[in-house]
């Protein structure tokens, strides 16, 4: 039992090590939204997009999205056609989009001795589980394929974000990427929802109790449209009750647009 304790709590110190503080919101902030958050999310399984569609519309939030081509209970992938009029629904209510590299491929390392080299382990397409070198052309160009992708389907340009799955990168990784046009998201501490966690461990109740009482103005939100290794999916049971509940505590949704740490980024790279 402890060492199952120990398990799960290497694994949240591991997804919170991908995490990012949130910026000058404070001294940015708008009149019609004083205490924004940010929720976003990347993509999954699928099989709670529905749902997840059915909240935001129902509570009026609009979030941003960070899609890779991730295998889905469909049998196909979450960026197919199958799930095309989906995004385009969710463009359509103005939600935002970004990149989480199309294949969901890992940042393992730098290559010592060449610049602008990175061992990458995708976990879909056809490479993947297989790591293998990258140069920064290759990096960036999977960034570009999900985020042209996105564009096709939604008739929608995302914006100029990525997220690195895992918040897994390095700052050569993040230079790479930023030269192509793409600067990366993470999210906040108190904003790891914590979908990813073992529902054995840490129950949605548990998630839901944190989140409400740690989660502060600026902080990104991070959740996924469904984790294959969760047995109690968290939102179903947690999303709604996030939202109505951080509305009370006063808090308002933005997209990243809106973030204040990413506002001049997006206006130079249109």
């Amino acid at each position: 039992m402890a060492s199952a304790r120990r398990s799960a709590g290497v694994a949240l110190a591991l997804l919170l090590a991908g995490s990012v503080m949130p910026g000058a919101w404070a001294a940015q902030g708008t009149a019609s939204c004083e205490k924004p958050v940010y929720l976003t999310f990347d993509t999954g399984h699928m099989g709670i997009a529905p749902l997840v569609a059915d909240v935001l519309k129902r509570q009026n939030v609009r979030v941003t999205f960070f899609a890779a081509a991730e295998r889905t209970q469909t049998d196909g992938d979450s960026l197919d056609d199958h799930w095309a009029p989906w995004w385009k629904a969710r463009a359509a209510e103005g939600n935002e989009f970004g990149s989480h590299t199309y294949d969901h491929a890992y940042w393992r390392a730098d290559v010592k001795g060449a610049p602008s080299s990175f061992r990458i382990k995708p976990s879909a397409g056809p490479q993947n589980g297989k790591e293998s070198t990258w140069s920064a052309a290759e990096y960036c160009a999977n960034i570009r394929k999900s985020s042209d992708r996105l564009a096709a389907i939604t008739g929608k340009k995302p914006l100029p974000l990525y997220r690195a799955p895992g918040g897994k990168t390095s700052p050569a990784l993040l230079a790479a990427a930023e030269g192509c046009g793409y600067k990366y998201v993470g999210w906040a501490p108190a904003g790891f929802l914590g979908d990813e966690l073992p529902s054995e461990k840490f129950s949605n109740a548990k998630l839901l109790t944190q989140a409400l009482d740690t989660i502060r103005p600026g902080d990104i939100l991070l959740a996924h449209l469904g984790i294959w290794s969760r047995k109690d999916p968290w939102a179903p049971a947690n999303l709604e009750p996030l939202i109505v509940g951080l509305k009370a505590k006063g808090f308002c949704f933005e997209t990243l647009r809106q973030h204040p740490d990413f506002r001049a980024w997006i206006a130079s790279h249109p």
